[in-house]
């Protein structure tokens, strides 16, 4: 199927060196829409929402920012912390505004098990049910962050 030039001038702007270092698709083969498609069944069948992990990592990444000592215990499971670097990051999808670029580690206290996540992926996730590509940085994969965020 052709692509849009919108399509398009997104694609470009998730390649590594546009935004950001190593970009958002990772090695995946598959074309964002695919990827979001893919993702957006994945939490279909888990009956969760983009918005619902949004909002939880969001909650998470809020609650973080107040403390400048380091980790924090959070609902007494998890373990977080959030590093804030100097700098803001458009969105690829020409979403007005800018974000923080700051990036955060989550520990379920519970499984050991732990995932980071950045600003980018709270926005990306709520507003365009995005989670990255396979083999990006930052990629979330939604069976296994929901899991942790919703024991």
């Amino acid at each position: 199927m052709k692509k849009t030039p919108q399509e398009i001038k997104i694609t470009q702007r998730m390649q590594p060196g546009a935004l950001t270092l190593s970009g958002f698709l990772g090695d995946d083969p598959r074309d964002f829409p695919r990827i979001i498609a893919d993702d957006a069944k994945t939490l279909e069948n888990l009956g969760v929402t983009a918005e619902e992990v949004g909002k939880r990592l969001d909650y998470f990444q809020k609650q973080s920012f107040e403390s400048f000592q380091g980790p924090i215990i959070i609902d007494e499971i998890y373990e977080v912390e959030t590093d804030v670097v100097r700098g803001f990051l458009p969105c690829p999808f020409m979403h007005r505004g800018l974000f923080r670029k700051a990036i955060t580690k989550v520990k379920n206290l519970k499984s050991g098990k732990s995932f980071t996540f950045t600003s980018m992926n709270i926005h990306m996730i709520r507003a365009h049910g995005f989670f990255e590509g396979k083999g990006s940085k930052f990629r979330l994969e939604p069976e296994e962050v929901v899991r942790e965020l919703f024991p």
